[in-house]
């Protein structure tokens, strides 16, 4: 896996596909290559950037957390000055989506357009409470055995659909464990704390790069009505919901239907 050093990290990504640029940011605890399922889709149109965030995966991060959005989007940039041909798609889930979001505000000659995933512009009320409780509690040394981590974390990723169905359980199993099963407890708060703190709803409204926020009807982690709020808030914003899907289903659930999805927002600005 290629590297690139950049003023925070030292940066482990991957390439793939000719075309326009796509960079493809993953979501807390994620690695570029969670994005199997979007890069082998649009490999034929398009060249595709996956990276490890600081925090996760084969990034060696050069300074000590805690690291902010704004501090991601700061990778992200160096990277597509590295790699790809501005202005690129970003397209983000979770964390990911908040780097896509901060990409298009900080850095608007870089990117034609920016989609978020399972978003929010602003961390509140239960989203607060129980993420906050999540680092408070790997802060403090707590742990979850690897059973006990794929089976909390399963319900936050996918949908009813998936987990009363053995087979599908079965088939996203491994993904959740790779995760989350023995998950880093201070990378895991450091990256989910910089979600807590990232704060765009104020600063979206002066945002003229086009934004698409896809929402999934059966998110429980971040519910489609907090990424509704970023789209309406955005100069440039655009709202799509996408029924049946939980937070975590463009890999190995409903990944044709996100996929759809995304080949119908991209081809707008090609």
């Amino acid at each position: 896996m290629p590297t690139l050093a950049c003023d925070g990290a030292v940066l482990a990504y991957e390439q793939s596909g000719v075309g326009p640029d796509i960079v493809w940011i993953p979501g807390g605890d994620n690695r570029g290559a969670d994005w199997v399922d979007q890069v082998a889709a649009f490999r034929g149109d398009f060249r595709n950037t996956t990276y490890d965030p600081r925090g996760a995966g084969d990034t060696r991060a050069l300074v000590p957390p805690p690291w902010s959005i704004a501090d991601h989007a700061t990778d992200c940039a160096a990277l597509i000055r590295a790699a790809c041909r501005p202005p690129v798609f970003v397209v983000g889930l979770s964390m990911g989506s908040f780097i896509a979001q901060e990409m298009a505000m900080r850095y608007p000659e870089m990117v034609a357009c920016a989609v978020a995933m399972g978003t929010a512009g602003r961390i509140t009320g239960y989203l607060r409470e129980w993420m906050q409780a999540e680092v408070d509690f790997r802060r403090a040394g707590g742990t979850l055995s690897q059973p006990m981590a794929v089976a909390h974390y399963g319900v936050l990723m996918y949908p009813p659909e998936v987990l009363a169905d053995d087979a599908q359980w079965a088939a996203v199993k491994p993904f959740v464990d790779a995760s989350y099963g023995e998950r880093d407890g201070e990378m895991l708060a450091t990256q989910w704390q910089a979600c807590i703190d990232f704060d765009s709803l104020d600063r979206l409204p002066a945002c003229r790069v086009p934004l698409h926020v896809i929402g999934f009807s059966h998110d429980v982690q971040a519910p489609y009505q907090h990424g509704q709020r970023v789209a309406d808030a955005a100069g440039a914003g655009h709202f799509h919901l996408l029924e049946g899907l939980g937070h975590l289903s463009l890999r190995g659930h409903k990944p044709e239907i996100v996929n759809a999805c995304l080949r119908d927002i991209l081809r707008r600005y090609i």
